[in-house]
């Protein structure tokens, strides 16, 4: 139920007017219907006055528990992906914003809506990307603020993350030092218990989530020793990490196309055409391949359909940014390039 809602049931069943509520409030009537009508919403500072009015607490007043089930944000969610394709970013952006303003204390919505505009931004390859940011970022820093621990820590992550790519590394270390740590990992428990319990539907997802979890972080902290090498000129050192990369993602089951990020993103840095050509003829197939997790022996539960179209996604963006951006301008143009576009158009 929203806030308007909340407040004219109890104004009606306290047989009071609008403008008698209004009084007692010391603001206008037509502040008090446009309360109700949903139009706008009362100042923070009246709110507890306007519950004592009301004859209720703050709780029930700002429960907005029933605005959106599980299902009908995960169903707008899609109507976004839906926008974003059909009629472009901006236009899913501003429902977005219509949607969360409709539903302001509705923090799945929230949480939800925010981390799919912010990575569908560079996923749909939407000009000029960081224009958003600084629209995305008040809504990780409420967030992060957040009592639950998931979506707090999420967004406490991405306000690091702000901070960090614009160089203000004391507010990103503040941040981080405001992490509460725990010494208990309660998903490993969980698991641990679920499988002592032989309830074994309920572990093999959590042990499943918890490798994919784990190689993300590998594959992480292995593309940034890359990085650190290659700037560093130990160019070995930048190619065992890239190998390395590899192999753990094979090891691991992972997606076909995860194995060669790793050295796209050296053979791109370097400015190596040859690197370029190699890896390219390989990753590009292998994004049209459907991800099977079910088919490997380490994960029995896991769906790989939004991985798949997140892969299809992807190969649009590289497609789009081999024509288009600075990062593959060395690329285009040369004997390799033109390979390329060749080995592509044998396969359509």
């Amino acid at each position: 139920m929203k806030l308007g809602e909340i407040v004219r049931e109890r104004r009606k069943a306290l047989s009071l007017t609008q403008e008698q509520l209004a009084d007692c409030l010391g603001v206008s009537a037509p502040a008090v219907h446009k309360w109700e009508k949903g139009t706008t919403y009362p100042d923070i500072t009246t709110l507890p006055a306007l519950a004592r009015v009301l004859r209720t607490d703050l709780n029930t007043l700002l429960s907005f528990q029933e605005d959106l089930t599980d299902e009908e944000i995960a169903r707008f969610a899609g109507e976004l992906d839906r926008m974003v394709t059909q009629e472009g970013y901006e236009a899913a952006f501003q429902h977005a914003m219509d949607q969360i303003h409709q539903y302001p204390t509705c923090e799945k919505l929230i949480y939800t809506t925010i981390f799919y505009l912010d990575g569908a931004r560079f996923l749909h390859g939407v000009p000029n990307p960081d224009a958003y940011t600084d629209r995305l970022i008040p809504f990780y820093e409420s967030m992060s603020q957040s009592q639950t621990p998931e979506i707090r820590d999420a967004a406490l992550t991405m306000c690091i993350s702000y901070h960090r790519n614009r160089k203000d590394f004391a507010q990103a270390e503040e941040l981080i030092q405001s992490i509460l740590s725990s010494t208990i990992d309660k998903e490993e428990q969980l698991a641990i218990l679920y499988t002592q319990q032989e309830k074994y539907e309920q572990a093999l997802p959590l042990w499943e989530r918890r490798i994919l979890h784990s190689a993300t972080h590998i594959q992480t902290a292995l593309m940034n020793l890359m990085d650190i090498a290659l700037k560093e000129g130990r160019d070995e050192d930048a190619q065992s990490c890239a190998q390395v990369y590899e192999q753990v993602s094979g090891l691991l089951h992972m997606t076909q196309w995860t194995p060669y990020i790793a050295r796209l993103q050296l053979a791109t840095l370097k400015k190596d055409r040859t690197g370029c050509l190699e890896v390219l003829s390989k990753v590009l197939p292998a994004l049209t391949q459907p991800w099977e997790p079910q088919k490997s022996p380490i994960y029995r539960t896991l769906n790989g359909g939004d991985v798949t179209a997140i892969a299809q996604q992807l190969r649009s963006r590289i497609l789009d940014d081999l024509e288009h951006s600075k990062e593959f301008a060395f690329f285009r143009g040369s004997p390799e390039y033109e390979q390329l576009r060749l080995l592509l158009e044998g396969e359509g």
